[in-house]
């Protein structure tokens, strides 16, 4: 953890104070090996990142008086259209996408989206926002991607990506592609990446027709959790 996220309800502004309990308190006390008059740096979700002294921490709860002072770092103008993966792929790809700097994410369904992913747990918001602040305070970053979910690939691409289009390059991760993918664009991207299998062609030629360009990223075929920051340094470096 390298920046403590303070939710607004944990942050008095006025007296410039805050108290965190649970995971953080003990992550502070345990990991960090914390002590009062030690300084941590934080931030608000949602808001201004700084830093704050301990005033004391017990077996219960963390006490620190804030300051802060400075923006979070801005957000890369990408937003990623995902295939829902393999619940556990898809817990560790949120603290990536969340550290990476996306600001947004769509989670989708496509033909080879097991069914059986949707009932897991780990598509309940509560359990999003859980794996997403983890990546955040990896990143010190202090503000959450939005997340959108479409189970459903028709009505995704009749009524929520082409207007995504009509403002940013679409580009379409796939193997069998006849274009490499382009490197250092400076213009906003909707990257779609698909389930572990692959699109379907039938997926493939719909997602032409609203405006994606399919793209290869070489010769090696990589899952998804690599594919993903590789993009990025790709596209943004």
């Amino acid at each position: 953890m390298n920046c403590l996220l303070l939710e607004p309800e944990e942050f008095d502004s006025a007296a410039g104070c805050a108290r965190v309990v649970g995971r953080r308190r003990q992550h502070a006390d345990e990991i960090l090996k914390s002590s009062p008059g030690d300084f941590l740096r934080v931030g608000v979700i949602g808001g201004q990142l700084g830093r704050a002294e301990i005033v004391s921490l017990d077996a219960e709860s963390l006490d620190l008086r804030v300051e802060l002072d400075r923006d979070p770092p801005a957000k890369l103008p990408l937003t990623l259209v995902l295939a829902l993966p393999r619940p556990p792929v898809f817990r560790r790809l949120l603290s990536t996408i969340a550290s990476l700097g996306f600001a947004r994410l769509l989670v989708v369904g496509t033909s080879r989206t097991e069914k059986s992913f949707w009932q897991s747990h780990a598509v309940e918001p509560d359990r999003i926002r859980e794996r997403l602040l983890l990546g955040l305070e990896q990143a010190s970053d202090s503000v959450l991607p939005s997340v959108e979910i479409h189970r459903y690939f028709e009505e995704l691409a009749n009524d929520v990506l082409p207007p995504l289009l009509a403002g940013s390059r679409g580009l379409l991760a796939h193997p069998e592609a006849k274009n490499a993918c382009p490197q250092a664009l400076g213009e906003a991207i909707t990257l779609f990446v698909g389930p572990e299998g692959g699109f379907v062609e039938y997926e493939v030629e719909r997602l032409q027709g609203i405006g994606f360009e399919p793209v290869h990223l070489g010769e090696r075929v990589m899952r998804v959790e690599p594919v993903i920051p590789f993009l990025v340094g790709r596209l943004f470096s």
